[in-house]
């Protein structure tokens, strides 16, 4: 299907994409690999009057260090996260999660923060950040705030950025010494999980002293399983582990689709929970 007919504007930097967002108000949509808008234009589910094409400012791209925190810009590719040495070695949950998303093309052209930003809560990355207690950092006419990923994903493809805002930074903690792990379900290759998790334990004594699970697809935003996480504190062996991650799908409202019922999703986010944390406290 053709898209509608849109206005274009390639802005040099982020300055300049603020304002054209400004001026533009409601009527503009970010472009950034184009994996998500690109569709949604196509299916004519979305009618920007303008479309701000922010993929090549230079200033949004790249991983450095900031103390305990790397700092990804929003426009790298999930190629450039997954092979980059620097999110390989504090943040291995994102790289391995990253690995899973879409297929090779997919990974060249779509972006972190557009995927954080596209707000889905069947994407991979999304549950991803939220277990890692990340914080994404906006742009607008009023300067910069950061927001605690736990406050960014609002409601089912909402997030808290305002409409003349631009997501430009991605930070995410360290995680040397963590096991990590990330799993899903997914009835064929490259598709949307049916319900992802993402586990992160940190042990001490043999038991998890600390355990964070994200959970994909398992209600209208990305979700930790709370529950599961209290449960988790202290168990030192697999039954253990089997004990507290009956609790991963507490608090979740998965939806009733094609994929599988509520019920059925609650099952996975289960077996799911308890294999991830398995392999990630090394007890699998």
């Amino acid at each position: 299907m053709i898209p509608p007919a849109f206005d274009y504007a390639r802005p040099a930097d982020v300055d300049e994409a603020v304002r054209t967002l400004a001026e533009a108000g409601e009527d503009a949509k970010v472009l950034a690999g184009g994996q998500s808008l690109l569709p949604l234009l196509r299916l004519r589910l979305a009618f920007p009057e303008l479309v701000v094409d922010v993929a090549r400012i230079p200033e949004l791209h790249g991983v450095r260090e900031d103390g305990d925190a790397l700092v990804i810009g929003a426009m790298t590719t999930h190629h450039e996260v997954l092979r980059d040495p620097l999110v390989r070695r504090h943040a291995g949950l994102l790289a391995a999660a990253t690995a899973t998303v879409a297929d090779p093309a997919v990974r060249h052209r779509g972006t972190l923060g557009g995927s954080l930003a596209h707000a889905d809560p069947a994407a991979d990355l999304p549950a991803v950040v939220l277990a890692l207690d990340g914080e994404l950092v906006v742009q607008g006419p009023r300067g910069r705030r950061t927001i605690p990923a736990r406050q960014f994903f609002v409601d089912y493809l909402q997030s808290a950025l305002e409409s003349d805002e631009l997501l430009v930074e991605v930070r995410v903690p360290k995680t040397d010494g963590w096991g990590f792990h990330y799993e899903k379900f997914h009835q064929v290759a490259q598709a949307w999980p049916i319900v992802g998790v993402a586990a992160l334990v940190r042990r001490d004594n043999g038991r998890i002293a600390e355990a964070r699970v994200g959970l994909a697809n398992m209600g209208t935003t990305p979700l930790r399983a709370t529950a599961a996480e209290e449960a988790l504190t202290g168990a030192g062996d697999a039954e253990a582990v089997a004990r507290a991650t009956e609790a991963a799908a507490v608090g979740t409202q998965p939806a009733q689709d094609l994929s599988g019922s509520p019920e059925y999703r609650a099952h996975l986010a289960r077996v799911l929970t308890k294999r991830a944390v398995l392999t990630a406290a090394g007890m699998g």
